[in-house]
C-alpha cells in the first residue's frame, strides 16, 4: 500500500509560489517529526525543512524567510508552503516521515516518490 502521498509540485516562473503537500496514511501512528529534502541533479540530498510533533519547525538557511512548513497532526499531513520561489530552487522534493514502530519502539523512516518542482527564470 502506498503509505505517503505527495502533491503540489510544478513549473513556475522566479517570484511565483507554489505549496506542496504530504499526507501519510492513517495507518501510520507515532509520528516524530515530518519534513521535505530536495535533490538536484548532480547534488546531494539536503534537508529543506522539518517540523516535530509539537509543530516546532527547522529551516534550512537558503530557505529562511521564504518557505513555511506545517503539519496538521489529526489529518496526518504536512505542508510546505514556498514563496519568493528561485531558479536555484528548482529539485526533486521529498516528503520524509519518521516514526516509531515495533516492539523496540525504534525510528524509522519513509520517503515519498518526490515531486519535481522547476522554477524558470
Amino acid at each position: 500500500q502506498v503509505q505517503l502521498v505527495e502533491s503540489g509540485g510544478g513549473l513556475v516562473q522566479a517570484g511565483e509560489s507554489l505549496k506542496l503537500s504530504c499526507a501519510a496514511s492513517e495507518t501510520i501512528r507515532s509520528i516524530n517529526t515530518m519534513g521535505w529534502y530536495r535533490q538536484a541533479p548532480g547534488k546531494q540530498r539536503e534537508l529543506v525543512a522539518a517540523i516535530t510533533s509539537g509543530y516546532s519547525p527547522n529551516y534550512a538557511d537558503f530557505v529562511k524567510g521564504r518557505f513555511t512548513i506545517s503539519r496538521d497532526n489529526a489529518k496526518n499531513t504536512v505542508h510546505l508552503q514556498m514563496n519568493g520561489l528561485k531558479p536555484e530552487d528548482t529539485a526533486v522534493y521529498y516528503c520524509n516521515v519518521r516514526y516509531y514502530r515495533g516492539a523496540y519502539y525504534g525510528l524509522y523512516d519513509l520517503w515519498g516518490q518526490g515531486t519535481q518542482v522547476t522554477v524558470s527564470s
